[in-house]
């Protein structure tokens, strides 16, 4: 299924649980899931509202640490680390692209892209360098300047696309980000994502469009915090094994992280979509 040919997994989940306590009763958002992921792949993880898609995005992204289970990222276990030390593995090896865009309104394009360089403490001369050069590649540099409330949703993404490029991350996580945008604009997105593939990137997908996870390498369908399928991109195989009557939502069920992607630094929606 894969085309990389490393063999140590970037991404390995052995046997991971997230358990959360509601008043008596224990919820179980992941039961158990083992996977694994190789440099060079194309992952979506599909799957409808409560399903555990989100809370694998976040433990993937370290940004939630399992109830138990061992995960590592590119050979290291991270699931026992420290906050600092799990913000630190945030900011080298993940880049995030999120449906809202959380650009900070404040800022202007450029400073956006500049932001999770400037915790990697880098030089003003570098951050800009490598921020402009993110831009040029999603075809925004002229844009260095606009603030985000001048921008359309299709170019707010595209913004947020350049960010998670700018720190040469291991992993690209995108977590429904075609979900703010037409559709027209949410192919142009779903483009860069596979042209970022050619070019050699990890591409995590979440979402719960079954068309969307289509447009990846590899699907694995989450359903009750298990993996009901891991395979080929095949809609007629993947999207059968869903519960009937779900609904296209988000895991509304799954409680909400709402820790920092950037070390500390909360990002905001910039302006509104078109």
């Amino acid at each position: 299924m894969t085309s990389a040919t490393e063999t140590t997994p970037l991404i390995e989940f052995r046997n991971i649980y997230k358990i959360y306590q509601m008043g008596d009763t224990e919820v179980h958002a992941i039961d158990g899931i083992s996977m694994t992921v190789y440099k060079g792949e194309f992952l979506a993880i599909v799957g409808q509202s409560g399903s555990g898609k989100s809370t694998c995005m976040n433990i993937i992204g370290c940004l939630d640490v399992p109830t138990r289970g061992e995960y590592f990222l590119d050979g290291k276990d991270v699931s026992r680390m420290t906050d600092d030390e799990q913000a630190e593995i945030r900011n080298k090896k993940l880049g995030f692209i999120f449906q809202q865009y959380n650009l900070i309104t404040k800022l202007n394009v450029l400073q956006n892209v500049e932001l999770p360089l400037l915790y990697a403490g880098l030089s003003e001369k570098e951050q800009e360098s490598r921020a402009l050069s993110s831009l040029e590649r999603v075809g925004l540099r002229s844009k260095a300047k606009n603030m985000p409330s001048q921008l359309s949703g299709g170019q707010q993404q595209r913004v947020s696309i350049a960010r998670a490029l700018a720190g040469d991350p291991s992993i690209i996580l995108a977590d429904e980000p075609t979900g703010a945008l037409d559709s027209r604009t949410g192919k142009e997105v779903l483009g860069f994502l596979k042209q970022l593939h050619n070019e050699g990137n990890t591409i995590v997908l979440i979402t719960h469009d079954n068309t969307i996870a289509a447009q990846a390498e590899r699907v694995i369908r989450v359903q009750d915090g298990k993996v009901v399928y891991d395979g080929e991109p095949d809609i007629t195989k993947f999207a059968t094994v869903a519960h009937a009557g779900d609904d296209d939502g988000t895991d509304s069920t799954e409680p909400s992280n709402d820790k920092s992607t950037f070390s500390g630094e909360e990002g905001k929606r910039g302006g509104e979509d078109e």
